[in-house]
């Protein structure tokens, strides 16, 4: 319990000072809201729209999780079949290379000219294809990483190449999978919104910052901004937590 006071209370404290001093320099200096709202300004914001920025959340979310799932099962199934045939790995390794060097802000608008504008399909290509590299390094590096022994031993078996995959590098690659799940949680949800700049459906986040900024109602959106810190902030947590029930088994594996 002392060592989690030690791991929870540093960071608490650097927040809540550093919004203390946000808040004081605003105040004292008379700095402008289209510089920077208070953070009063900010909460009043927040909680008057909270209805508002639950759903721009919660559409903005949707489309970050199911990028993030598809974008994950390639990832892995690209990472599978590299490592189960090296003429694959030769092939897929430049391409998601060079999948992750496209920056979003020329994917999005050439994925929302292919489709209609009432539809999420471009935002979610968006995210899959953000979250399909690291997830496919990550998983790579872990089907590697097996101990010489334990293939051994599964040869000794007559094991199959998938049957060897299923059973010992599948269970020996979950810590690179969850890194790779670290990085792209939060990648998905900046990307989700991201790419609702370039048109499509006004639903998300991303456009309600716009559209706020617009206005001239800078505390409306960062308040906005607040709430796509919580969304991607929540999309870590699970992904922690799932690394956390994951834990136990993947040590037992280890052991034995």
């Amino acid at each position: 319990m002392r060592a989690r006071w030690k791991t929870i209370v540093p960071p608490v404290l650097f927040g809540v000072g550093g919004v203390a001093l946000w808040q004081a320099v605003t105040v004292a200096a008379h700095v402008p809201s289209f510089l920077l709202p208070a953070p009063t300004a900010i909460a009043r914001e927040f909680v008057d729209s909270a209805g508002h920025i639950a759903e721009a959340a919660r559409a903005t979310g949707t489309n970050a999780l199911i990028g993030l799932v598809a974008g994950a099962l390639f990832g892995i199934a690209a990472a599978v079949l590299a490592v189960r045939f090296p003429i694959i790995d030769g092939l897929l390794t430049p391409l998601a290379a060079a999948a992750a060097a496209v920056p979003i802000v020329a994917l999005a608008p050439l994925l929302n000219s292919m489709y209609s504008t009432t539809t999420d399909t471009p935002r979610r290509l968006v995210v899959t294809i953000v979250v399909f590299f690291p997830m496919f390094v990550s998983a790579a590096r872990g089907l590697r990483q097996v101990p010489q022994v334990h293939t051994d031993l599964m040869t000794s078996y007559a094991a199959s190449g998938w049957q060897v995959t299923r059973t010992v590098r599948l269970p020996a690659a979950l810590g690179h999978l969850f890194t790779g799940l670290r990085i792209a949680a939060p990648g998905a949800v900046i990307a989700a919104i991201i790419a609702e700049y370039f048109g499509g459906l006004q639903n998300g986040l991303g456009s309600r910052i716009t559209s706020a900024a617009a206005n001239t109602a800078y505390p409306r959106a960062w308040a906005y901004v607040v709430g796509a810190m919580l969304v991607g902030l929540l999309f870590l947590a699970v992904v922690l937590l799932l690394e956390r029930l994951t834990r136990r088994p993947l040590d037992f594996w280890r052991s034995t």
